[in-house]
């Protein structure tokens, strides 16, 4: 039996505007601050369609929206395990939104957002309100700019 596919995109162009570093890059200048409007391409799967012939309903998707605002739109992300962690943690508040985060870059972000939305789903499907109980997400890729991305696969 075949697969249906369905594709959500969150563009480079929606402002997901957010900075972080890669400490572990001492031999590039990956390793200072620096930042990118990133884009998020989620896959969705599922082996029969809604009644309505969908793969996913994107109108459930707002949680999921909403969370990728929280954690890269205007952002400073820290890695728990930057040896300057505490530096960034105590800039004033005013200065930075910062999320620590277990580890950064485009690989770790489609991780993050993978896991995040495979919870979203979960959830409507426990509670009754997903429209498509069949769906997952099979992938999702994290675009830098348009020549960089990275792709995660659960």
């Amino acid at each position: 039996m075949g697969k249906f596919y369905s594709t959500k995109t969150y563009g480079n162009d929606r402002g997901l505007s957010c900075c972080f570093r890669q400490w572990r890059s001492t031999h590039s200048h990956c390793s200072l601050l620096h930042g990118y409007s990133i884009g998020v391409k989620v896959i969705f799967e599922c082996e029969s369609l809604d009644e309505r012939n969908w793969v996913m309903d994107f109108g459930g998707l707002k949680e999921f929206k909403k969370w990728l605002e929280h954690m890269f739109d205007h952002t400073l992300l820290i890695a728990e395990d930057d040896p300057h962690k505490d530096l960034f943690l105590n800039l004033p508040q005013d200065t930075a939104s910062i999320r620590l985060v277990p580890a950064v870059g485009c690989e770790r972000f489609a991780e993050m957002a993978y896991n995040e939305l495979a919870k979203v789903i979960a959830n409507s499907v426990t509670k009754g309100t997903a429209l498509n109980p069949t769906v997952r997400v099979k992938s999702v890729e994290v675009f830098e700019h348009g020549a960089n991305s990275s792709i995660y696969e659960g």
